[in-house]
């Protein structure tokens, strides 16, 4: 079917062991091409539901599906995750190798990819995020905000064909959100971003998700816009 999710989370539930329960049959569809937004408040679920995705976390109840596949075993998973790009909210995290060129390029080696076509396309993609500069810098003295870059860098290599972000806006400056920004834009892969930053959700999604006891929700329109009120003792501004 043309139309089929991409990613699918059907009527999954979860809670940690001794914790309340994060998600109650909750449903999502991610499709080919859509770039969703996911806000809300800390503790709500939003990382845990890209581990859910991604098969770090197990559900109680309920299935992840690739394609309309239902995933079951962890060698399902690793497929869903060849095709499914996750840059963790803390760069850290994912960043391991000595150089960055070497830590970019080691996805495509996951991927089978021979060496030096792995270094290829490691170099191609840190030269399209504007990040040649960096390729024989070691990890360790990178800035924060070059590690998240280099960190999207290494997802993007894989050539995935949806993104989860999570808070991909931690550490960066003006100038690095911008870039960022423009990257994504620039993207029509399929998409999910967690942040805080309302303004970057709004600039470069087509719709927002939030979690609210326990479900998923989908708020069809994101557009900003502007309004003047007035608050008591206060008197007409702009937001």
């Amino acid at each position: 079917m043309a139309d089929e999710a991409l990613v699918t989370l059907d009527h999954v539930s979860f809670a940690y062991p001794a914790g309340r329960e994060l998600f109650h049959e909750a449903v999502l569809e991610l499709h080919a091409g859509e770039q969703l937004g996911l806000y809300g408040p800390n503790g709500a679920g939003k990382t845990t539901l890209f581990r859910l995705i991604t098969g770090l976390c197990t559900p109680s109840s309920g299935q992840v599906l690739l394609r309309g596949r239902a995933l079951r075993t962890e060698k399902d998973f690793r497929a869903l995750r060849r095709t499914v790009g996750m840059m963790f909210q803390h760069a850290d995290d994912q960043l391991f190798c000595p150089t960055v060129l070497e830590d970019v390029a080691f996805g495509p080696l996951n991927l089978e990819m021979p060496p030096d076509a792995a270094r290829q396309r490691a170099e191609q993609t840190l030269g399209m995020l504007g990040l040649g500069h960096l390729s024989s810098r070691p990890i360790h003295r990178l800035s924060g905000g070059e590690k998240k870059l280099v960190a999207l860098a290494g997802v993007l290599a894989m050539r995935p064909q949806a993104l989860l972000l999570d808070e991909p806006t931690n550490d960066l400056d003006p100038e690095a959100r911008e870039r960022l920004l423009h990257i994504l834009r620039g993207l029509d892969t399929a998409r999910i971003v967690i942040s805080h930053d309302g303004d970057f959700l709004a600039d470069c999604s087509s719709a927002w998700l939030t979690i609210s006891d326990g479900k998923i929700q989908r708020l069809p329109d994101c557009r900003t816009h502007t309004h003047t009120h007035t608050h008591p003792l206060a008197g007409p501004h702009t937001h």
